[in-house]
């Protein structure tokens, strides 16, 4: 397994999700909230990246492991919807940076950062759910609507369609384009400034703002 890792550079963190499909598998996760668990520690400014490599920013569900565990699946689908949950009211300023391919339920946890810079030229962000014949849960589309526009989500979530940066932008799917070179200068700056807000205050803010999705995705699946 490709493990995520973390780096600090002061003010920032900057969460390399890895270098392959970065699909959710159970140890990924565990690596995921760990990497946050040391973001959010302390009171010292900070604030969060998270960035795929390669032609990836996540596909999302590890399907292959449901597959292989599907009497697991509900405590499976609870635990992803709490990472979405928590990055959704993460105490301090986040940003995605979409290097790659953004599917699913990866394009959700993009979804739940407060903001998203895209690479111009390659790559697609993509709820493909309709085509795939999987229905949203609550909790997942509750953080979607959450974020767009009622025209937007009708457009991304009713169509499966991919969208490159440049229409991703433009539907309000993120709020940035970048050069791959410079993509993660772009997000760093977004969120630089940020860094210092308070972080008990910040957290409640976006407990409240969120307060309905955050109560659908940790409601059973």
């Amino acid at each position: 397994m490709i493990v995520p890792e973390l780096q600090h550079h002061d003010p920032v963190y900057v969460l390399d999700l890895g270098e392959g499909e970065n699909r959710f598998s159970p140890d990924w996760l565990e690596s995921v909230h760990t990497a946050l668990d040391t973001v959010t520690e302390g009171a010292a400014p900070a604030a969060l990246v998270t960035v795929g490599g390669g032609k990836f920013y996540s596909n999302g569900l590890d399907l292959e492991w449901l597959t292989a565990n599907g009497e697991k699946a509900g405590q499976y689908v609870t635990d992803v919807q709490e990472l979405f949950a928590r990055v959704l009211t993460l105490p301090v300023p986040t940003v995605a940076a979409l290097n790659g391919h953004a599917f699913g339920a990866g394009a959700m946890l993009a979804m739940a950062h407060d903001f998203r810079v895209m690479r111009e030229d390659r790559g697609y962000f993509c709820f493909p759910e309709a085509d795939i014949n999987i229905p949203f849960t609550p909790g997942m589309a509750a953080l979607i609507q959450a974020k767009l526009t009622p025209s937007a989500a009708i457009a991304s979530m009713t169509t499966g369609r991919r969208f490159g940066g440049p229409d991703a932008r433009e539907l309000g799917l993120v709020d940035v384009v970048a050069a791959e070179s410079k993509l993660l200068d772009h997000a760093g700056d977004v969120v630089r400034g940020l860094a210092g807000k308070d972080r008990g205050t910040l957290g409640a803010i976006k407990s409240t703002m969120f307060a309905a999705a955050v109560t659908a995705l940790r409601s059973p699946a």
